[in-house]
C-alpha cells in the first residue's frame, strides 16, 4: 500500500485533538513531521515523529506529500499558498480562509500545481447530521419548510484564546458558524437570500459571540444560531416539513471521545446515547406516528480516508474547496447583512 507522508503545522487543540489522532488510524497515512514550539507535548503523544520549529522544514522536505494546516485562521491562506507552491497536497482546518477571494486564489493555484486542497469540515460526519441527512434524503418529512440548527455554549466569561481576540477571522461566526453553514449548504445548496444578526454579548468581548442567520430558499427558511449564554440547551436540530418533523437534542460524541483518548475502531466510536435519539413525527394517511430514530454512527475518519483515496486514486476530495469557499462567501454576506441591518441577496 502506498504511503502518504504527512506534515502537520500546529499542535494546539485542533492538531492534537482532531487531526493527528484520526490521521494515525487511517491506513496509508503516516505522520512524518509536526511543526510545534512545544516538542515535549508532541513527543508525549508521538515519540517517533520528528518535531520541527519552522514551517519551511515541511515545505522543503521532498518526502512529505500532504501538509495539514491547524494554526490560527490568520495563517491559513499564507501557509496553504506556500504549501501548494512547494508541490504539496493541502488540508486546511476550517474555516478555509478569512476572505473568499483568498479561497479562489488557492483553488486556482491547486489546479495549476495539480495538487488537491480540501478543508476539514468534519461536522459533515457528526452522527446527528448524518441522521438528519438521511431523513431529508428519504423524503419521509415531505417538502421541508423549516430547518433550524443550533451550536450553543455556556461560556459567559471571555478567555485568552486567540479565537476570542480582536483578530480577523476570530469570533463565533468563523468558528462555529462555518460548521453550521457548511452543513446547510451541503444539504440545500446556495441560498437566494441571507440575513445575519451578529454581535458581542459578553462583557469585555472584542469579537462576536452570538449569531443568528436566516438563509432563504423560496418558502424554505434555514435558521442557524449560536450563543454563549445557553446553560440549558434546546434541540440541536429542528426540521419541519409538510408530512412531519424531526427533533434532535444533544451533541455528537466524537469530540468527547477524542478528548478521552478514544479512536475510530473503539466500540463506542461515533455512537449516540439511546436517550438522545431524535424523535420523528410523520403522518401516514390519517395516522400520526411518533417514535425515536436511532442515530447513525459518526465517522470523522471518513474525511482522511477520502483524502488518502484522492491522493492515491485520484478520487474526489471529501470536502470540495469550492464548497468551503462558498461557506466563506456566506459569512461575508452575514457580516454585511448585520452591518446594514437588512436582508441581502446571494451574490
Amino acid at each position: 500500500m502506498r504511503k502518504v507522508k504527512v506534515g502537520i503545522i500546529g499542535y494546539g487543540f485542533s492538531g492534537k485533538t482532531f487531526h493527528a489522532p484520526i490521521i494515525q488510524t487511517v491506513e496509508g497515512l503516516e505522520i512524518s513531521k509536526i511543526v510545534s514550539s512545544n516538542a515535549l507535548k508532541v513527543k508525549e503523544d508521538y515519540p517517533g515523529v520528528q518535531v520541527v520549529s519552522d514551517v519551511e522544514q515541511l515545505f522543503t522536505d521532498p518526502a512529505i506529500d500532504l501538509i495539514v494546516i491547524t494554526t490560527p485562521n490568520t495563517t491559513h491562506y499564507r501557509f496553504a499558498k506556500q504549501a501548494l507552491l512547494s508541490g504539496k497536497h493541502v488540508v486546511v482546518e476550517k474555516p478555509f480562509v478569512i476572505h473568499s477571494k483568498e479561497a479562489q486564489e488557492l483553488i486556482e493555484i491547486a489546479s495549476e500545481q495539480n495538487k488537491i486542497i480540501s478543508v476539514y469540515q468534519n461536522r459533515r460526519w457528526d452522527n446527528d447530521f448524518l441522521t438528519v441527512k438521511e431523513c431529508l434524503e428519504s423524503g419521509v418529512m415531505g417538502e421541508i419548510y423549516s430547518y433550524e440548527a443550533h451550536y450553543d455554549r455556556f461560556r459567559p466569561e471571555v478567555s485568552g484564546r486567540w479565537r476570542e481576540q480582536n483578530l480577523e477571522g476570530s469570533g463565533m461566526l468563523y468558528d462555529l458558524g462555518s460548521h453550521l453553514i457548511d452543513q446547510a449548504l451541503h444539504l440545500f445548496g446556495l441560498p437566494e437570500t441571507v440575513f445575519g444578526d451578529v454581535m458581542a454579548q459578553r462583557n469585555d468581548s472584542v469579537t462576536d459571540d452570538y449569531f443568528h442567520i436566516v438563509l432563504g430558499y423560496g418558502r424554505l427558511r434555514v435558521i442557524l444560531h449560536s450563543g454563549s449564554f445557553v446553560k440549558s440547551a434546546g434541540p440541536k436540530f429542528q426540521i419541519h416539513g409538510d408530512k412531519g418533523s424531526f427533533i434532535k437534542y444533544g451533541l455528537d460524541s466524537q469530540e468527547d471521545s477524542l478528548k478521552r483518548g478514544k479512536l475510530p475502531g473503539d466500540p463506542i466510536w461515533g455512537k449516540d446515547l439511546e436517550e438522545s435519539y431524535g424523535e420523528l413525527s410523520v403522518n401516514v394517511g390519517d395516522l400520526l406516528l411518533k417514535g425515536k430514530l436511532e442515530t447513525k454512527t459518526g465517522a470523522y475518519e471518513s474525511f482522511y480516508k477520502g483524502i488518502y483515496e484522492s491522493i492515491t486514486e485520484n478520487k474526489p476530495v471529501p470536502v470540495n474547496a469550492t464548497d468551503a469557499m462558498n461557506t466563506i462567501k456566506i459569512i461575508e454576506l452575514v457580516k454585511k447583512s448585520a452591518q446594514e441591518k437588512r436582508v441581502v441577496s446571494y451574490e
